[in-house]
């Protein structure tokens, strides 16, 4: 596993000289269906369609159909050309992409260097409104833009001609072309966006870039995408039409799945995967993910001010109890925000994970009152809040059982629904709430931001000038030691004062048709795309 990631993030590095241009990949004596037509579940309803403006993975799942960057992730997880032809890191904080003269617009029209410079200075406008700039944060002057500090026209990226676009980094960006394959990184036609303003991303108003076009958006029923002809690589996407289905419960997205009404489902309901192995065998694709479930514990308010009270509510949970029996999905318990295969860090832990439990409840025990709660003293209710979803009802209740059989502790529960639950966290109304993050690009930077100060994904509010200094020392550094080494020591602080609870490391478990041709089991950041597949006659 780890190695293929590596092998992978070189590739991007080093430049496209053992790259080349893939869609479907179709072998030869496969039949295919007459309709090609993909209906994939997306587990909730996007939050945006928006490049500029979403933040969530099933937002990024459909957009990376309809946008293309500067790059692409390929079916087997490796960075793919996508309207750059080729780059080169000119010096360690610069980058050259040539972009190739036949990429258009769904309307036709060329995209230009112009077109990207656009669509990034766009993003970071504070005018605009984006949550999720983490990536453009890696160009010069970027985060001053976001603050208000400089102006968007002062991002660190300029079109040197019409086909050749330069990125000038803040720091060392070894894994940049790995960014640039985000739907959020890719160009944006400006005179679309000028004529209907908010309405541009309705059907009908959209121009895009990607292997396909809008057709229909009902929202919370279907997303439809339809082929685009005028993609630079059209003749070569084999699947003609694409439908997302928003479905957020898993029970009935599998009885859609076995009703034939999706081909493929986003998870799996938890507790049953060795019966759907048994019942569906090869169907059920179980896939490494780089990505860790954690819960939030609002680091404004005043009882989790006190370290000693976020370290007992971690220690007393038996993550091995909860993967085995709960989750049941293949994850593999966590306690580190960073998990095994992130490039350029180390997965932290505790040296209490290796004592019994009965020890670990005295010792929490112990800290609680020590901070003040317990018989006697002040009272500790807890609320955990989740959107709605039967997995995350399930940890929660979990945690809530922990919480009370070993520690004493009042815990109730509050569900909502996806878009409603995303902003309780970013406005801090809540004291714990369950979180994920998955990784957008294999490297230690997409983990870290959640734990460093002030930034839009740091929803739990935690911030530690030591975690800060040790990021911005490995952003420096040229040599992948050092810089490990100081990403490695960046998160150890953040988790030695129990910034979040660490539950587990995904692995991405899903129900596939047997006859949806081209998925890999590589694929470790999930990013699949519709060019990718095509339908086996069956």
């Amino acid at each position: 596993m780890n190695r293929k990631i590596i092998a992978a993030a070189l590739a991007a590095t080093l430049g496209l000289s053992s790259l080349t241009a893939l869609a479907a990949n179709v072998p030869a004596g496969v039949k295919l269906a007459d309709k090609q037509e993909l209906v994939r579940h997306n587990g909730t309803e996007p939050d945006s369609l928006d490049p500029s403006l979403y933040e969530t993975k099933p937002a990024n799942y459909i957009d990376s159909d309809l946008f293309e960057g500067l790059t692409r992730n390929g079916a087997d997880g490796s960075i793919q050309p996508g309207v750059a032809e080729s780059w080169k890191q000119t010096d360690p904080r610069t980058w050259v992409f040539k972009l190739r003269k036949d990429a258009k617009f769904s309307d036709g029209s060329p995209i230009t260097a112009n077109d990207f410079v656009y669509s990034w200075q766009r993003t970071v406008d504070p005018k605009t409104g984006s949550k999720y700039t983490i990536l453009h944060e890696f160009i010069l002057n970027a985060k001053d833009i976001v603050n208000g500090k400089k102006q968007p026209k002062d991002l660190g990226v300029k079109a040197v001609d019409k086909y050749t676009l330069e990125v000038k980094t803040t720091d060392v960006v070894p894994f940049f072309p790995g960014l640039a394959a985000m739907g959020n990184m890719a160009p944006l036609k400006k005179d679309a966006i000028d004529k209907n303003g908010k309405e541009w991303v309705k059907p009908g108003k959209m121009i895009s870039n990607g292997a396909y076009m809008l057709s229909e958006w009902v929202p919370n029923n279907r997303v439809v995408l339809v082929k685009n002809p005028n993609y630079w690589n059209a003749k070569s996407v084999v699947i003609t039409k694409v439908t997302y289905n928003p479905t957020e419960s898993d029970d009935t997205a599998l009885k859609m799945y076995k009703s034939g009404e999706v081909d493929w489902t986003d998870e799996i309901p938890t507790g049953i995967y060795a019966s759907l192995k048994s019942q569906f065998g090869a169907e059920l694709r179980n896939t490494p993910w780089l990505g860790v479930y954690y819960f939030n514990l609002n680091n404004k308010l005043p009882e989790f001010q006190d370290k000693r009270v976020r370290q007992a509510l971690s220690m007393v949970i038996d993550r091995d109890i909860l993967t085995q029996k709960v989750t049941g999905n293949g994850e593999t318990p966590a306690y580190s925000l960073f998990v095994k295969g992130t490039i350029a860090g180390t997965p932290t832990t505790y040296a209490w994970t290796k004592e019994p439990m009965a020890q670990r409840v005295a010792e929490a025990k112990k800290l609680l009152s020590d901070a003040g709660y317990g018989p006697g003293k002040k009272p500790l209710n807890l609320k955990i809040t989740y959107n709605t979803n039967e997995m995350h009802k399930k940890i929660s209740l979990f945690l809530a059982s922990e919480w009370k059989t070993k520690l004493g502790l009042a815990t109730s529960m509050e569900n909502q629904e996806f878009k409603v639950f995303v902003k309780t966290r970013h406005d801090g109304a809540y004291q714990l709430a369950r979180n994920a993050w998955i990784a957008d690009y294999n490297d230690a930077t997409t983990f870290l931001d959640l734990v460093r100060c002030g930034s839009a994904q740091n929803d739990t509010f935690y911030c530690s000038k030591d975690v800060d200094a040790a990021i911005a020392e490995g952003n420096q550094q040229t040599d992948p030691a050092k810089r490990t080494a100081a990403y490695s020591k960046a998160m150890q602080t953040a988790m030695d004062d129990y910034a979040v609870i660490p539950m587990f490391q995904y692995s991405k478990a899903r129900l596939v048709k047997s006859y949806v041709g081209g998925y890999t089991n590589t694929n470790y950041l999930d990013d699949y795309l519709s060019q990718d597949f095509y339908i086996i006659k069956h």
